[in-house]
């Protein structure tokens, strides 16, 4: 992607140094290198905000995270320096990755990291994240000491469920996808740095990995039955407060489908939902590859919500990524059913795409709300 100046004007190329972006230096040198920190953005005219990424030795594309296309970088000159500059909407957070050869990478000038092979971006205009601190992708997250060896005879097969008591524990917060949470985003810090400010009662934390997101998340009861009658048993047999009464499910994208439909259908359940850029345009059967988001607007859950359930003991929490924009039209429709059928609701917008690094801040607040 080959764009104006911001500063000067002139065309991106070797005609000019970086030092718009704070970045002086001839690039490509060891003393260029030595000091080089990206992304780094300047705002042009149209309140856009142009955004420097670079990588260092090969050619690499940069792969967004439900944002964009891929975009290519340009070498300068005959240097070992690639560079693209890409224009990124006000209030964006998103991560991304560098691609080279089929690899993903992290950048390694970002201090931003989420997992090994990825980094988060975000506009100097993006709201800060309390409680979520820098990790590099170097770092090793902190795993919770307590995990429940899961034989499913519902789900069927084995899998790994860490549960952590944030604060000493206290009501459950069930965390849908829950390997991005342990892996790639640091929620056992982020929720404890949050208890400790008074930002959320102590909360017993339920880390449950997916094996099939198609399978488990769609609105099908199997996933919430296993809940309820061998997953929370077994949460319950390690020692550690454990209030089912009070069961928060948190879940984004496929996962907020579903947490909403345990709602729907198990509301002696499930009666607390923090739900981030639910996957509401959702229907039975195979989805339409090319557009899965033409379908009715608001998908199975509108319909089901237009029959009349009786949600006045529901508290749910709906945000969604203002960048989104074809969500949207189906979120509001849900979020609009569910307060009419008498839930307590509660409507944000995060500044993002559809990306786990822009819900981050959404998902403790809205726990904390979702609690009371």
């Amino acid at each position: 992607m080959r764009l104006t100046d911001p500063v000067s004007g002139r065309g991106a190329g070797p005609e000019h140094s970086f030092a718009a972006y704070g970045l002086p230096g001839e690039p490509g040198t060891d003393a260029f290198w030595a000091a080089a920190r990206t992304p780094a953005s300047v705002q042009a005219d149209d309140g856009r905000w142009v955004t420097l990424f670079l990588w260092r030795g090969s050619p690499a594309t940069i792969g967004f995270e439900s944002w964009s296309e891929p975009v290519p970088l340009r070498r300068w000159g005959g240097t070992d320096c690639w560079y693209t500059e890409v224009p990124l909407p006000p209030r964006l957070r998103v991560s991304y990755r560098f691609l080279v050869d089929g690899t993903a990478h992290a950048d390694p000038f970002n201090p931003a990291g989420a997992g090994g092979d990825r980094s988060v971006a975000a506009t100097p205009d993006a709201p800060a994240q309390p409680h979520w601190p820098l990790i590099g992708p170097s770092d090793v997250l902190p795993l919770p000491r307590t995990r429940l060896r899961w034989t499913s005879e519902r789900l069927g097969g084995r899998r790994t469920v860490r549960v952590h008591p944030a604060g000493g524990g206290g009501p459950v917060v069930l965390l849908l996808d829950g390997d991005d949470w342990l892996y790639l985003h640091p929620a056992v810090t982020a929720f404890d740095s949050a208890v400790a400010a008074g930002g959320m009662p102590p909360v017993t934390l339920v880390f449950l990995p997916v094996r099939d997101r198609e399978a488990e998340y769609g609105c099908r009861p199997g996933l919430w039955e296993a809940v309820r009658d061998e997953l929370l048993p077994l949460v319950a047999q390690t020692g550690l407060p454990a209030d089912r009464d009070r069961l928060v499910v948190a879940g984004q994208s496929l996962g907020g489908l579903s947490a909403l439909y345990a709602a729907l259908e198990f509301p002696d359940l499930v009666s607390r939902v923090a739900c981030q850029s639910a996957s509401l345009w959702w229907t039975p059967g195979p989805p339409d590859t090319a557009d899965p988001l033409g379908g009715p607007v608001g998908g199975a859950l509108a319909a089901r919500l237009r029959e009349g359930p009786d949600l006045s003991g529901l508290r749910i929490a709906f945000d969604v990524g203002e960048h989104e924009t074809r969500m949207l039209p189906h979120c509001e429709v849900v979020e609009a059913l569910t307060e009419r059928a008498g839930a307590t609701v509660r409507v944000s917008r995060s500044a993002s795409g559809h990306d786990r690094a822009g819900w981050r801040h959404a998902l403790l607040r809205d726990v904390a709300w979702a609690l009371g």
